[in-house]
């Protein structure tokens, strides 16, 4: 256990400063163009991208099918547009997420946190933009967890974003009340100015969903390869 956690914490470290070697060269876009339409700045995928799943990709995370109830926690809503850097629009592009459940714990065998996983959890799911570039996910708020005996991650959702002309992205999405935020090596790896376009502020869902429901907006900008 002490080892894989010593793993972890140099591979989120070494995320870290990726990270801010990244956005130190534009975050690998020319500085003209990240200015454009606010590129999202990208971030390491982290070591627990999901491997093989034994469920069809949706866009709803609370729910495994056949199970008898929903995943535990708060359930969110977040939606967004993805759009160029000319601010157009991408339609078809897949975007995929995955998570920690709300223990603060991965489906993934490499994450050596002792928290219980969720078996009614999806920790990982997947759409792809309509016409006019929208996506929207429902999930849970993802719970914090020890990157390092000094480092708690905040809760924190991971996103990847793919369409055949552009340049894929790989980023997070952190939350605007989370304490963990200001001492997070990887968010804090980034500009003040780049770390306003990860951080979202949630509020409640409206009517019509869930009570205590939580909804928050993340757009999210790639460069077209052309």
């Amino acid at each position: 256990m002490e080892n894989k956690t010593v793993d972890r914490r140099n591979f989120l470290k070494i995320g870290a400063g990726i990270s801010a070697g990244a956005m130190a060269m534009g975050g690998f876009l020319p500085r003209a163009l990240a200015a454009t339409c606010g590129l999202t700045p990208p971030q390491t995928e982290g070591p627990f991208y999901p491997g093989e799943q034994n469920f069809t990709a949706e866009n709803d995370l609370t729910r495994v099918p056949g199970a008898p109830r929903r995943a535990l926690g708060e359930i969110i809503y977040i939606s967004g547009v993805v759009t160029d850097q000319a601010c157009r629009p991408v339609a078809g592009a897949n975007v995929e997420i995955w998570q920690a459940c709300e223990a603060g714990s991965y489906n993934n065998a490499k994450d050596p946190n002792p928290a219980p996983r969720d078996p009614y959890f999806k920790y990982w799911g997947e759409t792809f933009t309509d016409e006019t570039g929208a996506y929207s996910f429902k999930s849970i708020r993802p719970g914090a967890y020890p990157a390092d005996t000094d480092w708690m991650r905040p809760a924190h959702i991971h996103f990847k974003v793919s369409k055949l002309g552009f340049h894929g992205l790989i980023t997070q999405m952190y939350f605007k009340d989370d304490p963990y935020n200001e001492k997070d090596l990887i968010l804090q790896a980034l500009p003040k100015p780049e770390q306003a376009r990860v951080v979202v502020d949630f509020g409640d869902a409206g009517l019509g969903r869930e009570a205590g429901a939580r909804a928050g907006n993340f757009d999210i900008s790639i460069r077209s390869a052309r």
